[in-house]
């Protein structure tokens, strides 16, 4: 008799088999994964030093993300002392909530620049729902695929995108698209890495290969068929929509090799650069520190993410597996398409660059996935 696809799933994955006969060290009673912690810190003082300057030496703005920092790091220890079962436990609740925070803005949500995206809190100021899917809809996919064995069967891959559609449907009609695409990557991913056999990978392809036209003529917008365009030929639209394409090339192809020096940049200095502090940093960072400045950043990105990838397949549980995993996947998208966006391969989206473009909230929810993880790591 064949050996069954949950037997192939468990033999596949590993265990080290000496965490239970260890006594815990110093660093896993405070429940801390050391690395992590370390990789973290180095790419948040990188991020202060390039926003230093990125922001025109805005002292101010500088402490702003300094503070935003610090209670990333705060939020980070806390999450990290909870058991993962307590997650695990509280996992569809979370997403319900984030849910009925999606349907709130539908109804009483506050309008700026043309999209419906925030709440406004009397005492505690704007909240963006949306932020909290991004934590919650991992956990959930992953909550409902581990009540049963692994690799899912095909029913519940049908109902675990259900729920991924559900909040992708409402944040892309707010509309913000790329936060939209954000989540329905990290629930797509915790599917990915449950087991799914090919066959249903090559279906999905082939079912967004039919879906992707009817998108473009039905779903997007006006201007969000345009940044589509722009990407093409940005030249097109020299000084409108290709602007910002063409001003961010321009300043990562002046940093050359080592780069202009730090403060020496004049893209960003000069205000030639939109949003040099913000979505396009990592052209403010390249020109000021080249090629080497870019590498530097690409190997604290990588460090992270394969730290996470190692406390996920230390896990012992299909739950932990997951959700890190997920998270891991979606730290690189994150990363992947802000760069792609500044350098020109892919649409202009509001996707921030973790730890170096401006914003607290984006800081603190990522604070807390990586909270997660250390919980994930440190609670055997």
């Amino acid at each position: 008799m064949p050996p069954s696809s949950q037997y192939k799933f468990l033999r596949q994955s590993p265990r080290d088999g000496l965490s239970t006969a260890m006594q815990p060290s110093r660093w896993q009673r405070l429940h801390i994964d050391p690395w992590l912690c370390l990789f973290l810190i180095l790419n948040a003082l990188l991020g202060l030093t390039v926003l230093y300057s990125a922001s025109a030496q805005d002292l101010g703005l500088v402490s702003k993300q300094a503070m935003s920092f610090g209670i990333g790091f705060v939020v980070m220890i806390l999450l990290a002392q909870i058991p993962p079962k307590v997650y695990q436990a509280f996992s569809p609740y979370f997403y319900g909530f984030g849910l009925l925070s999606l349907v709130a803005v539908m109804i009483f949500g506050e309008v700026r620049m043309g999209a419906q995206r925030w709440i406004d809190i009397p005492g505690f100021g704007s909240v963006q729902p949306s932020e909290f899917m991004k934590v919650g809809m991992p956990l959930m996919v992953a909550w409902f695929l581990s009540l049963n064995p692994l690799p899912p069967s095909f029913k519940n891959v049908i109902i675990s995108l259900i729920l991924i559609i559900i909040p992708f449907v409402i944040i892309a009609e707010q509309p913000d698209l790329g936060t939209s695409l954000l989540i329905l990557a990290s629930g797509i991913f915790v599917l990915f890495v449950s087991g799914l056999s090919w066959k249903m990978i090559l279906a999905a392809f082939a079912a967004v290969g039919a879906i992707v036209p009817l998108a473009w003529m039905f779903l997007l917008h006006n201007y969000q068929r345009q940044r589509v365009l722009t990407l093409f030929n940005p030249e097109a639209d020299a000084l409108g929509t290709g602007w910002n394409i063409i001003q961010s090339k321009t300043a990562i192809g002046s940093g050359g090799f080592m780069g202009k020096g730090y403060l020496e940049g004049t893209q960003s200095h000069l205000h030639f650069l939109p949003e040099g502090h913000t979505d396009f940093i990592i052209a403010a960072y390249s020109e000021e520190f080249g090629l080497i400045g870019i590498l530097i950043l690409i190997t604290l990105y990588f460090l992270i993410i394969v730290r996470t990838f190692q406390i996920s397949l230390q896990s012992f549980h299909n739950y932990g597996r997951l959700v890190s995993a997920a998270f891991a996947l979606s730290f690189f998208v994150y990363v992947f398409v802000n760069a792609g966006m500044v350098s020109g391969i892919l649409p202009v989206v509001g996707v921030p660059l973790p730890f170096m473009s401006y914003g607290g909230t984006a800081i603190i929810t990522l604070m807390a996935t990586f909270g997660i993880v250390m919980s994930i790591h440190t609670h055997r």
